[in-house]
């Protein structure tokens, strides 16, 4: 493509036009997960959905859902979803990254198709749900992990963070659509087209995948040096010069971890979680991080409003629920905007631990106003409560919103990155269920005093950030997953720490990778290619006068 020679400068060093349209591109399956979570609050409440799935008269002629199977209705997606993003990570180790994504395409199209087709039957649109969260399990995974592996350092934070204003996005969208089709919600039609539009948006990202290079990462893993060198030209800017140096030096710092976890063999699920000397430092350490940061985003609280919002507020008296629910979704959208320059200019732990405590002091009053006041028979007790909520979501959307999803995209070592990352978003549809499941029957039983338990789970995220996530604003992903090997370094200090051959995490330090690309001429071969990766070739061939070190590790063991 002519976009894989332009570049533009950011933060001191050149991010390829490609590197953005990637961005904008891949953030589509972000829009799609938005999408398909917001609509199902504002469908609840369409007269025809509610007489074709209910199982209740209401005295009123109409029909009203079980508590039980509204659960279902909602909660079994995340279960497809949970489903997804596990079988992601054989997927996109084997097909590749962007192979995967289309994948995940089709499948949510199929889920969306059932769901158009269904009559009378809460079942039909169940399973239909359910099949669309299978794909949007697998972009869940697929989008972060190829996002900040295809993404300059420089920009990889803001990048991946855009998926989840891509996520707001489509809960924006899915609320406008919802507000636009009440005029005739008594018709089938409402509901058909907020299902049917959905399986429009995921076009750009089905088919413009490809238009995109593949995850440079991915290539080397599989020893194709040299499409994973022209990959990281196109993200650069430099297509027509993939020898430029700033090339040159993104190869070494991969190759040199890439060369060490090759060495330890493949990577397996085992090792997630049970520690292994292979040489991959805090493996298991980062899984059990991944997963808690993950389940915890859900219990933060924010999908008690997005999922139930509507219904939440026509409890409580309020005039337009879904009117109200457009209201915070256009809060929710505009502060993730903040939130790509709070990524990248306050980095990872202090957004994420300052966010969880503003959060749970705002559900605190939400829970506690709720419960003095009912906010049925008090005007001003339902005034305050849309402020509470709105003043969470604020806090969601420029924090635990885009940060967790960057978080877990930069955490994981390449050799179990796509099995680590697809146990943490499991972890996040886990909790997503379990929230979508329990909360018509928690509010049933406790009202409004079940936000008192998100204020709980606020408090235990904001525990869990301080003690436990390292600060990887700036780095390579090498650099990472170097940090997490030094026994010294404290998690709560991590920020201070700068990696060999750089002045600060922004700037690098030239004469450093001078004096380290001197030492490559005499350890590597001419292709360029670490030297094993010949050996390895001959020995496919039969050979038997290749040593079983690398080259590398011999010129290393005669020093």
């Amino acid at each position: 493509m002519v976009l894989g020679k332009k570049s533009v400068r950011i933060n001191g060093a050149d991010c390829g036009i490609e590197a953005l349209f990637l961005g904008a591109i891949s953030s589509m399956g972000g829009f799609l997960f938005g999408y398909d979570t917001g609509q199902i609050s504002g469908m609840l409440l369409f007269s025809d959905f509610k007489n074709r799935f209910g199982q209740n008269d209401d005295g009123k002629g109409s029909k009203e859902f079980e508590p039980i199977i509204q659960s279902l209705l909602v909660s079994l997606m995340s279960i497809g979803t949970l489903l997804g993003a596990l079988s992601s990570s054989y997927t996109s180790d084997l097909w590749g990254r962007r192979k995967n994504l289309s994948w995940g395409c089709f499948i949510f199209v199929i889920g969306s198709i059932i769901q158009i087709a269904a009559v009378d039957s809460w079942v039909h649109m169940m399973m239909g749900r359910f099949v669309a969260g299978l794909g949007i399990g697998i972009l869940s995974v697929g989008v972060p992990m190829f996002q900040s592996e295809c993404s300059p350092r420089e920009i990889r934070g803001a990048v991946v963070a855009s998926y989840q204003l891509m996520i707001t996005f489509g809960i924006l969208i899915s609320n406008i659509v919802n507000f636009g089709v009440r005029s005739f919600e008594d018709s089938a039609s409402s509901w058909r087209l907020v299902i049917g539009l959905g399986i429009a948006f995921q076009a750009p990202l089905g088919f413009g995948v490809f238009l995109l290079p593949e995850s440079p990462r991915w290539l080397a893993g599989r020893q194709d040096w040299d499409a994973a060198r022209l990959s990281f030209a196109r993200l650069r800017g430099l297509k027509h010069d993939h020898r430029h140096k700033l090339v040159e030096d993104d190869m070494k710092e991969m190759r040199h971890i890439l060369e060490k976890e090759r060495l330890a063999a493949a990577g397996t699920w085992k090792e997630c979680f049970v520690p292994q000397k292979n040489g991959v430092p805090k493996q298991v350490y980062r899984t059990i991080l991944g997963v808690a940061l993950q389940f915890l985003q859900q219990w933060t609280g924010v999908n008690y409003f997005f999922y139930y919002g509507a219904t939440i507020f026509e409890s409580a008296g309020i005039d337009d629920p879904i009117r109200t629910q457009l209201i915070l979704g256009t809060i929710n959208v505009a502060m993730t905007f903040f939130g790509l320059y709070v990524v990248e200019k306050f980095g990872r732990r202090v957004p994420l631990f300052v966010g969880a405590i503003w959060q749970a002091a705002w559900l605190a009053v939400f829970a506690a106003v709720g419960t003095a006041l009912d906010p049925e028979n008090n005007k001003t007790s339902g005034i305050i409560m849309i402020v509470a909520a709105a003043m969470f979501i604020a806090s969601f959307a420029a924090t635990w919103g885009p940060i967790i999803w960057v978080v877990i995209g930069e955490t994981f070592p390449l050799r179990t990155r796509a099995k680590q990352a697809s146990l943490a978003t499991a972890a996040n549809w886990l909790g997503n269920f379990m929230l979508s499941f329990l909360t018509p029957l928690a509010t049933k039983g406790i009202s409004y005093s079940y936000g008192f338990v998100f204020v709980g789970t606020n408090i235990v995220a904001a525990l869990v950030v301080y003690f436990f996530l390292y600060e990887s604003v700036s780095l390579s992903l090498e650099n990472v997953d170097y940090m997490y090997s030094l026994p010294d370094l404290k998690p709560w200090s991590s920020s201070k720490w700068i990696p060999d051959g750089y002045t600060t995490r922004m700037k690098r330090d030239d004469a450093y990778f001078a004096r380290q690309a001197e030492d490559d001429e005499r350890t590597q071969v001419a292709s360029g290619r670490p030297s094993r990766a010949v050996d390895d070739e001959k020995l496919a061939k039969g050979s038997s006068e290749v040593p079983r070190e690398s080259r590398e590790e011999r010129v290393g063991n005669n020093v």
